[in-house]
């Protein structure tokens, strides 16, 4: 059984740039547990800054030749489509169909091209439905960090298996996505007056408790459907998705190289 390998390659120095990048995102969701403080961080500083090593990944693959022209073109369309694809679920609990594509396409072409693929995809669809605000931040590496968890599943998975594989994948996406999202405005949500509100200077397990009974009171309308909506998606489509996707990928032949011949009569 052969599989599918990565349509981008990364190297180590860009793996390592990638590496802080993540760390610098993770510590602008996880800070309400471990801040000591009584005033409230500007968080998004975290996030610019790891939006910047993205950006270095981005140059890196280019200018050592790990992304091809080819490439590029197929992470422009796809991130049109799922910017195009996300403001259909507008107005609607959960009802988000890009992350189906999200997934399938990062489980065809692979981490390093899901991860960007997140980034792009999601900043595009901030721009076309006026969503820069705040909140784009967390929604950029949210969508990042699915597209690589996907194309990090094993590759030797195919037929019925591989379909149950993503849709498990997709449930959990769906609640992790929530997960994240609701650690972007958790701390400024409630005030200080509610059992559930953040405590500045609090001790991880109160405020955890706190987030964790938050989190299942609130989002459990948009999850559930989220998780549904998805899954569905990826059982009723996804085998002729990812055929679609993998004759892409073969027929466009990624990081081959280009030779001119010449005709002699």
């Amino acid at each position: 059984m052969t599989t599918t390998p990565s349509v981008i390659a990364f190297s180590r120095k860009t793996g390592l740039v990638l590496f802080i990048a993540s760390l610098f995102s993770a510590a602008g969701f996880v800070w309400p547990f471990f801040y000591i403080g009584e005033n409230l961080p500007q968080t998004q500083l975290f996030f610019w800054i790891a939006v910047a090593f993205s950006l270095v990944v981005v140059v890196l693959q280019v200018s050592t030749q790990q992304i091809d022209a080819k490439s590029v073109a197929l992470l422009g369309v796809l991130s049109a489509l799922i910017a195009a694809l996300r403001p259909l679920g507008a107005g609607a609990v959960g009802i988000e169909p890009m992350w189906f594509v999200l997934i399938l396409s990062a489980r065809v072409f692979g981490a390093s091209f899901g991860f960007l693929l997140g980034i792009i995809s999601m900043f595009a669809s901030a721009l076309l439905t006026g969503g820069i605000g705040p909140w784009l931040g967390y929604q950029v590496f949210a969508a990042a960090w699915i597209g690589l968890l996907a194309g990090s599943l094993p590759k030797k998975t195919r037929g019925f298996k591989e379909i149950l594989l993503l849709i498990f994948f997709g449930i959990f996406a769906s609640g992790f996505f929530g997960v994240l999202m609701d650690l972007q405005f958790w701390p400024w949500a409630l005030g200080s007056n509610t059992q559930l509100s953040y405590l500045p200077n609090g001790n991880l397990s109160e405020n955890l408790s706190r987030f964790i009974t938050f989190h299942f009171a609130t989002a459990m309308a948009w999850d559930i459907p989220r998780a549904i909506f998805t899954s569905a998606l990826i059982a009723f489509t996804g085998g002729a998705v990812l055929s679609a996707l993998r004759r892409t990928h073969t027929r466009a032949a990624f990081m081959a190289p280009i030779v001119f011949t010449e005709r002699v009569k």
